[in-house]
């Protein structure tokens, strides 16, 4: 998808305040990328007396989102607060608050090199798909032993009272977007709380949504970890269970016949962390909770008329799967019924109409 004039020259403008001795300066190729649910990407090359820059644009996406609040600005500060540390990010160039230059909020970063594995595996060697994997484990690594403190992410929030925070949080949004009693996802949580262990001794910066398919990759080697939306401080090990959940998935990555198992990548982070590993399937669950409230969320906007991303309509198919998930790692064996967590089938016919 192309932009218009208009888009391209607000752009421009805003711009050349930000790069006021560039001279003179044009825009090349601004296009949108397809890249996740949660943000609209555009990439586009600056063109001015200093030469060429090739930068990517993250605006917030409508309101209301998929994860709300959407804090564009905080994700902008964690960018530039790792800048020169081990953990590889896109250098965060310049921050538009105001909405007042493209309608919603943005920020510019580096275009940085690198294949991103979402869906599909890689077309690569089997020493390289492993290398893949080991370095992804070395990145967690290093998100997870980032000083907090003099890099400034201090304020992010009280890690201490993590794990209760993101249950809280997680069932006020299953509460807030539930059209009836969820049997299988309420005894999810349910069990959740009453299985919830003491958090790792470890309080560090957290990823958030550490999937493989946030991360770029160069020969090998990551050469940027992307999406800090839901960063914050407090147990390491959410990430952990979050990566070890996804692992199970016939997608992308993991997907490759060369892919070491997730013991193999656990005791690979393990030794680059120095951090203790425990609770292993409660935090998957914990993890598959979270993301069965986050395609229930996605499927209430498609349901609601708010998007017609044909996504979060088949994402909503994934609710069931990761309760399912969640429910099995806490022994919970019984069958349960998952409840009204579809789109309503008028909807869903009225998106298959419009194909």
């Amino acid at each position: 998808m192309t932009y218009g004039g208009e888009v391209v020259e607000r752009l421009t403008e805003w711009l050349r305040t930000q790069l006021p001795d560039a001279g003179a300066l044009r825009l090349e190729g601004l296009d949108r990328v397809e890249f996740g649910h949660s943000a609209e990407m555009m990439v586009l090359t600056i063109v001015s007396d200093g030469g060429h820059r090739d930068v990517v644009i993250r605006l917030r996406p409508p309101s209301p989102a998929l994860l709300e609040p959407y804090d564009l600005a905080k994700q902008f500060s964690v960018l530039r607060a790792l800048e020169g540390s081990a953990v590889r990010v896109p250098p965060a160039l310049w921050l538009e608050d105001t909405g007042g230059v493209l309608g919603r909020p943005f920020f510019v970063m580096e275009r940085m090199s690198g294949t991103v594995y979402e869906l599909e595996a890689p077309a690569e060697p089997e020493e390289v798909v492993r290398r893949m994997c080991q370095s992804m484990a070395e990145q967690l690594a290093a998100i997870h032993t980032v000083d907090v403190a003099a890099a400034g992410l201090g304020s992010l929030a009280d890690g201490r009272d993590h794990l209760s925070r993101e249950i809280g949080h997680w069932s006020a949004e299953m509460q807030r977007v539930k059209r009836g009693t969820l049997p299988a996802l309420e005894r999810l949580l349910h069990e959740l709380k009453a299985s919830q262990p003491a958090p790792s001794s470890a309080v560090t910066l957290v990823h958030g949504d550490a999937k493989p398919g946030n991360f770029a990759f160069v020969d090998g080697e990551v050469s940027a970890v992307f999406d800090w939306e839901l960063t914050t401080v407090g147990d390491p090990m959410t990430d952990i269970g979050y990566l070890e959940l996804l692992w199970r998935m016939p997608v992308g990555i993991p997907s490759h016949e060369a892919a070491p198992g997730i013991d193999d990548v656990v005791a690979h982070y393990a030794a680059a962390s120095g951090l203790t590993i425990a609770h292993r399937a409660w935090y998957r669950a914990f993890n598959a909770f979270k993301l069965a409230v986050i395609n229930l969320i996605g499927s209430r906007l498609f349901d609601d008329g708010i998007t017609d991303d044909q996504r979060f309509m088949l994402n909503a198919y994934g609710i069931p799967i990761f309760t399912q998930m969640g429910l099995a790692d806490l022994d919970v064996t019984e069958s349960l019924d998952d409840g009204p967590v579809m789109p309503s089938e008028e909807r869903m016919e009225q998106a298959r109409a419009a194909r």
